[in-house]
């Protein structure tokens, strides 16, 4: 369970973008157990900010064993994300025996990458998805934080505290997400 939440903050002015991803520390077992985690979900690596949900051992593989792959200058950051990226991700997660495979499929989890001004979500079967909205959620509390967010969209607002309000709202409603939570910039 969880509830990751990202947002870009443009300043025009400036010309620049920033990226920003929070997390809960919800870790809900498949009985419903529910126990406040301090390892967190959402992390640096390299050039990019992740925030995960799914498992916290895919977590732990993206933080401490993963070394994010250099991105040629010929692709875009998009074309780098989709090609050599998620080839290093799913081999990465192979290799520690986290992925799996059934019927030459590979199934990951979820989580959102911010890299170079964007936001990007990773599915579990490996596609990245660049919506046109500046803000993106996933996990349990996804829909909810979706909504808080279209929601504030508008509003004048420091993104570390959009955020956080985002995730209350999902801890209001969902069973699956907790406080406290995480807020980093990239």
């Amino acid at each position: 369970m969880t509830c990751i939440v990202g947002w870009i903050e443009e300043d025009k002015k400036k010309g620049t973008r920033d990226v920003w991803i929070g997390g809960d520390s919800a870790g809900v077992s498949s009985n419903w157990g529910l126990r406040i985690r301090a390892d967190e979900k959402v992390f640096r690596n390299g050039d990019m900010l992740f925030g995960y949900t799914s498992s916290f051992r895919m977590g732990q593989i993206l933080r401490y064993s993963f070394t994010v792959p250099e991105q040629p200058r010929k692709k875009t950051d998009y074309q780098y994300l989709c090609t050599d990226f998620m080839d290093a991700v799913a081999d990465e997660l192979e290799k520690k025996k986290y992925a799996n495979i059934d019927n030459n499929e590979i199934s990951i989890g979820t989580f959102i990458v911010g890299y170079n001004g964007n936001l990007y979500t990773i599915f579990d079967d490996l596609q990245v998805a660049n919506t046109l909205l500046n803000f993106m959620a996933v996990g349990c509390g996804e829909e909810l934080a979706l909504g808080a967010m279209y929601a504030m969209k508008d509003i004048k607002m420091n993104p570390e505290e959009r955020i956080k309000k985002a995730l209350a709202a999902a801890v209001e409603f969902s069973a699956g997400v907790r406080p406290p939570f995480l807020v980093m910039k990239l």
